[in-house]
């Protein structure tokens, strides 16, 4: 007896799919899910190998989107604090699939766009390898913008292709005129320090006196003076952090026994 085949009216939509040689859905949700999955493990990477001054939280709504923050501490964006979003499309994870870095801050750099604030990726990376390229190596790059002395690294043809024409003249021709503008933008950028996108994952807020009460004693304590920029930590100068010593602290703080000083900070929202 010959097994009977079931007739094509009887046959599942998955079973069609794959018998005309069609990616079944549960191919395609594999594929993406280990996308996500490599996405994730970029992100974790980063905990450890994010450049210095720059910070990025997932998005509570989609994976594949990150709300990012630069302080710039050297070089003409001195103190300017500059927002931006980091998204990686569906296919991210394949060959030359840039991530796409926009700036909701107003940004005056011959790299980024002038109106979207977007930074052209393929500038200084042609190709996007995955083995190669990783989420660190974009945000490398937006830190790096920030601080270019010279143009000279460029093809004249990727000259040609910076998003910002006028400030890259002005950079060459014009520095007076290009530090002014700069100047401006940074002053701009701090104005809007406090104001938060709508499902940012990053926010900032003006502390609290509780807050500021908290950070000096807690410099007291484990002697670490967070306003020098240039300070190093000294293990002979300074006390062994422990928990005994924070929750002193804390204690400390919300009897308000300290001086309080004024300087903003931010909040991230943590996805569960």
């Amino acid at each position: 007896m010959q097994p009977i085949s079931p007739s094509p009216s009887r046959q599942s939509p998955m079973r069609a799919r794959r018998l005309g040689g069609q990616s079944t859905p549960s191919t395609v949700d594999r594929d993406q899910a280990m996308r996500d999955y490599k996405l994730s493990i970029e992100y974790k990477h980063l905990k450890s190998h994010c450049p210095g001054g720059v910070f990025i939280v997932p998005s509570l709504d989609d994976v594949r989107l990150f709300h990012g923050v630069i302080f710039i501490r050297r070089g003409v964006f001195t103190n300017a604090i500059f927002k931006f979003t980091l998204t990686c499309p569906p296919e991210y994870n394949d060959a030359n699939t840039h991530p796409k870095v926009v700036f909701s801050s107003y940004v005056y750099n011959p790299h980024v766009h002038p109106e979207t604030g977007e930074v052209d990726m393929k500038i200084p990376y042609p190709e996007w390898i995955p083995h190669k390229h990783f989420l660190v190596t974009a945000l490398t790059y937006i830190k790096k913008i920030f601080y270019i002395k010279d143009f000279s690294d460029l093809t004249e043809e990727a000259k040609q292709k910076l998003p910002n024409q006028d400030a890259y003249n002005k950079f060459l021709n014009d520095q007076e005129g290009y530090r002014r503008r700069v100047a401006e933008c940074v002053k701009e950028a701090q104005r809007s320090t406090y104001t938060s996108l709508p499902g940012s994952t990053i926010r900032f807020t003006e502390e609290d006196v509780s807050h500021q009460i908290m950070r000096d004693l807690l410099a007291e304590r484990f002697g670490v003076n967070d306003d020098d920029a240039n300070a190093s930590f000294d293990s002979s100068a300074s006390s062994l952090v422990t928990k005994e010593g924070v929750l002193e602290s804390i204690q400390r703080a919300q009897a308000g026994k300290s001086s309080p000083k004024s300087s903003p900070r931010f909040k991230s929202r943590t996805p569960n």
